[in-house]
């Protein structure tokens, strides 16, 4: 008898239960633990109360951003999300004291149209954008007696307080080295490790899934590599030494890559190297003995009759280099391999189709957003709680794309702000003011970065403390009132979420396709005419593989939507695996050509078979046919 199905949720609502695995970031909660309840009790000792709140709301926003990575790419990450944050304070207090009701909507709409298309650049600007328009909703509608300049000052000194915490405080990755890496030698070692894996499940099943981790690998450790340089640094040699093992990776991921293309299982030793190398990475040690170069296999087939052999020669030489970059005691001089997007990118980013009807949607939930909330600013609906910046910046992260798909994104929210304003509305009466309420800003601020992994999970955690500041703040229990703004910014980005925009419908994922077409076109056309230099090669391939990923992560995020809004992305993900498959054998293309100067019939008959794909399918993201 055939056993019943099992009934499972759709994507919408199973993302909203998605939680992030790993392990408990102990260092991230001591700096959140340090960070916004110490600065909320040193405005209540020094008499500058709303000085300790508007900084303790800086360090929670920082707080959201401080996730894994190195100590120098924190700099990025933390930094310039803080600097937008401190400027829309400035000008949402100087244009909220200056500007009536429908002049004030009428800027901030014009201001989150500018914020949401600059935050398709990426990431950090993404941040940045999202605390440029929380910031500038409470600077108009915060009353203060402060002027502008010291609350941005008061943001700049909250965020900042979590930004020395992160330079200064030694993490369990600097404590078994030098101070400077905390996260950047286990980066590394990652990679090397994620290379062994894809060697292990070459002509398998999951060599697919392999090859993505390795990407995300390599990713990971190009931004744990990025930020400030110590050049004049005594221990400079090491940091250079850190870069060179980085960059040998690099043509020893390249070898994975064309072995797993090929398809044919190779020999359980190969994977050996690249484990020790790693051990080596993450020690700080030497390698020891590697297993000697050369597969006989290999090198008993005739020189350019199979893909496998070109490249296990070159996961040989490969390996050989490697042993070099390690043993050297003193690195050469440091070049990028990882091509970095400039202004001029960053602008067509900006300005592209993903960046207009983002931009269009996050100016149309805060614009409209405040204009409700400044209507009910003077109803009795409101009462003694004027807090209507509530709304929009409540709207400003509902409507973030990068946070789950839309529905889920509502629901989660939801839940958990009437969760957490139930929370604290059973502690704001035992808690004795203000040290209950500062004890319990420092609780939230040391679990945010645990609350991360879930938007709901994070979205009560964040209740919980944004009460807390407002009651220190002298003012009454605002727990019902939070809870209708918060419904009311859910109802504002369901309508806006699911109106018509002028042009078509999913262009932030198309916008993201045809970067990575682009940049796959560019790779493919370096390597057919046989370029000889490979730092560039590896520098395309790094950008091919790395847009490819963010567009899959948008894709995935679309296809999670309401059947009425993931119908516009439909057939996306097949394009995706397509640009992928010509990553791959472009990749491939390169390691034989390397090794043999010239392409085997497979290697042309799949080139040509994606690029025919491409061509026919005619979707978004489409990458010209190669001549």
């Amino acid at each position: 008898m055939p056993r019943p199905a099992v009934p499972t949720l759709p994507p919408w609502l199973a993302h909203a239960f998605r939680t992030q695995r790993g392990p408990v970031p102990w260092s991230a909660v001591t700096r959140g633990a340090l960070a916004a309840g110490p600065l909320l009790l040193a405005g209540v000792v020094a008499g500058h109360v709303s000085d300790g709140v508007v900084a303790a709301i800086a360090a929670m926003l920082a707080g959201i951003n401080d996730r894994p990575g190195s100590r120098r790419a924190s700099v990025r990450r933390l930094g310039v999300p803080a600097l937008a944050g401190a400027l829309g304070l400035l000008v949402g207090t100087y244009t909220g004291q200056l500007l009536s009701a429908v002049p004030l909507t009428l800027f901030l709409t014009l201001l989150g149209l500018a914020a949401g298309g600059a935050s398709a650049v990426g990431p950090v600007a993404s941040a940045a954008g999202t605390q440029l328009l929380v910031a500038a909703a409470i600077g108009a509608g915060m009353p203060a007696a402060e002027s502008g300049w010291q609350r941005a000052l008061a943001f700049l000194a909250g965020a900042g307080w979590l930004l020395l915490l992160r330079l200064a405080l030694p993490t369990p990755g600097s404590l078994t080295g030098d101070f400077r890496f905390d996260g950047e030698r286990e980066a590394v070692a990652d990679v090397y490790d994620a290379v062994a894996e894809l060697l292990d499940a070459v002509g398998g099943d999951t060599a697919t899934t392999r090859r993505a981790a390795l990407t995300a690998a390599l990713d990971h450790a190009q931004d744990a590599l990025a930020g400030p340089r110590l050049r004049r640094c005594a221990g400079s040699t090491a940091e250079r030494r850190l870069h060179a093992q980085y960059a040998a990776a690099l043509p020893m991921a390249e070898a994975a890559t064309a072995l797993a293309w090929a398809g044919e299982p190779v020999s359980a030793r190969a994977a050996e190297g690249p484990r020790r190398l790693a051990a080596a990475v993450r020690g700080n040690t030497g390698t020891g003995p590697l297993p000697a170069p050369g597969f006989p296999h290999a090198r008993l087939r005739s020189r350019g009759a199979s893909p496998v052999a070109p490249a296990l020669r070159a996961l040989d030489n490969a390996l050989l280099r490697a042993a070099e970059a390690f043993d050297r005691t003193a690195g050469g001089a440091h070049r990028p391999f990882a091509r970095r997007r400039g202004v001029a990118d960053a602008v067509r980013a900006a300005l592209g189709t993903g960046g207009r009807e983002y931009g269009l949607r996050v100016a149309l939930c805060f614009g409209a957003s405040a204009a409700v909330a400044q209507a009910l600013h003077h109803t009795r609906w409101y009462g003694q709680h004027q807090h209507w910046y509530w709304l929009p910046a409540t709207a400003v992260f509902l409507v973030k794309p990068d946070l789950g798909p839309l529905a889920s994104r509502v629901l989660s929210r939801a839940a958990g702000t009437v969760l957490g304003a139930l929370v604290f509305a059973g502690l704001a009466t035992p808690l004795p003011r203000p040290e209950g309420l500062i004890v319990l800003v420092a609780v939230c601020g040391a679990l945010v970065p645990v609350a991360t992994r879930n938007f709901g999970a994070l979205t009560t955690v964040v209740t919980v403390l944004v009460l807390a500041l407002v009651m220190a703040g002298g003012e009454p229990q605002a727990s019902v009132s939070r809870i209708g703004e918060t419904l009311l910014a859910c109802v504002i980005v369901l309508i806006v979420g699911h109106l018509p925009m002028p042009g078509e419908r999913g262009g932030g994922v198309r916008a993201r396709l045809a970067v990575a077409a682009s940049a796959a076109h560019a790779y493919l056309v370096h390597v057919l005419n046989e370029s000889g230099d490979r730092t560039e090669r590896w520098a395309l391939r790094r950008e091919a593989y790395r847009t490819l990923a963010e567009a899959r992560t948008a894709i995935a995020l679309s296809a999670a939507e309401l059947p009425a809004l993931a119908r516009h992305t439909e057939g996306t993900d097949a394009v995706a695996a397509v640009l992928e498959r010509l990553v791959d054998t472009t990749t491939a293309c390169a390691v034989h050509l390397d090794d043999t100067g010239r392409l085997t019939p497979r290697h042309t008959r799949q080139l040509q078979e994606l690029l025919d794909e491409l061509e026919d399918g005619r979707e978004p993201g489409r990458p010209p046919a190669a001549a």
